[in-house]
């Protein structure tokens, strides 16, 4: 009997450890605003009939989403985890991603303390990690033009991706087998359909901070044929904190070729802006975004530019009420052109040159 109890008792012992060293956490963020919005198209993805809308929108400055984190120690510097991340829209509840449960994220891996971490699944690019210390508005959903600036592909399916952080040194690369919508890529006989690629190291030492990347995806051009147009990003951003306030600025270059050769896009992108701290829960952010299009499909086309502000007011660790605002001259807001596809659902209405936008919220962070 008393072995008995003594092997029921180191049994639970070995249980709560077991337990203590692996951890599964939800989390999620409730985003939700009323937003006005000038001289946009009343046709989905094209420059249609112009008019205004108010309208509720889910997302001003993050995505709503919940998720599952999960990690596990293995021991010797060792750990498993897994990532799983859903986005919806909290207007009407539905799931984002055109459908995906986890349309976010989705992957798991393995990290050492020394080496890195190795990581499979849907996940963000390289371009996307780094530069994401270096958005003023840190990708803020609502006008952040994420789209412009780091391609259609800043999540990739089928993706291995390392990441090692060495000090104040971060280095991250990842392979897409196919990085386009689900069923596109890893296609027998078409190995390039659909991959995708990066690279890139990050340093952040004190007050400074900068980065450089570089990114490229191949989406199907033709699905007979097996031909691919390519798309290539590279980009170097910097940062400097003093005081209160932090000042960001970066520069993107872009171009897009055909399987033949032909140019569909050749682009520079620059952003500047900072951050201010005017008191403990008031921060102050003011960004301007501006592309040069130097040829879309072989036409010459307006500059599109655009300048957005941010007050965020922070009435707990998890609760902000906000005021996001923006204002783009030869596009939609974010950015929106024929360029990227009218991706950001901000098309501009036929015969206007410029789109005003505003949305006061609410954030709850779980």
């Amino acid at each position: 009997m008393k072995k008995s109890l003594f092997a029921l008792a180191a049994l639970g012992l070995v249980a709560g450890a077991a337990q203590a060293q692996s951890s599964v956490t939800l989390y999620g963020v409730a985003d939700m605003n009323i937003e006005f919005a000038s001289h946009m198209s009343s046709v989905s993805g094209t420059n249609g009939p112009s008019g205004n809308v108010t309208r509720m929108s889910s997302g001003g400055l993050s995505g709503s989403r919940w998720g599952l984190r999960g990690v596990e120690d293995l021991g010797s510097g060792m750990k498993a985890l897994f990532v799983l991340e859903n986005g919806f829209a909290l207007d009407t509840g539905s799931i984002q991603q055109g459908g995906r449960l986890f349309g976010r994220q989705a992957y798991v891996g393995l990290e050492n303390s020394q080496f890195g971490r190795i990581t499979l699944g849907r996940q963000y690019t390289t371009l996307f990690d780094l530069l994401a210390n270096f958005s003023p508005s840190g990708y803020a959903t609502q006008y952040e033009p994420v789209v412009a600036q780091l391609g259609v592909n800043f999540r990739s399916d089928n993706t291995v991706k390392y990441t090692g952080v060495f000090g104040p040194v971060t280095a991250i690369a990842h392979w897409s087998f196919g990085a386009g919508a689900p069923g596109n890529g890893e296609v027998p006989g078409q190995f390039r359909r659909d991959t995708a690629y990066g690279a890139g190291v990050g340093y952040a030492a004190g007050p400074f901070g900068a980065t450089i990347a570089y990114d490229q995806f191949n989406p199907t051009e033709s699905a007979a044929a097996g031909t691919t147009t390519t798309y290539k990003k590279a980009a170097v951003a910097g940062s400097y904190a003093f005081g209160p306030a932090k000042v960001m600025a970066g520069y993107r270059w872009g171009q897009a070729k055909s399987s033949a050769g032909a140019s569909v896009l050749r682009d520079d992108y620059y952003w500047i802006g900072a951050n201010y701290q005017v008191t403990a829960p008031l921060g102050l952010t003011l960004q301007y975004n501006y592309d040069n299009v130097k040829s879309f499909n072989g036409v010459n086309v307006p500059n599109p530019w655009q300048v957005s502000f941010i007050a965020d007011y922070n009435l707990s660790k998890r609760t902000d009420v906000y005021l996001t605002a923006a204002y783009a001259k030869n596009a939609g807001l974010n950015l929106d052109t024929a360029a990227i596809g009218f991706a950001n659902g901000y098309a501009l209405g036929a015969g206007k040159t410029n789109m005003l936008g505003a949305g006061v919220g609410i954030r709850h962070k779980f």
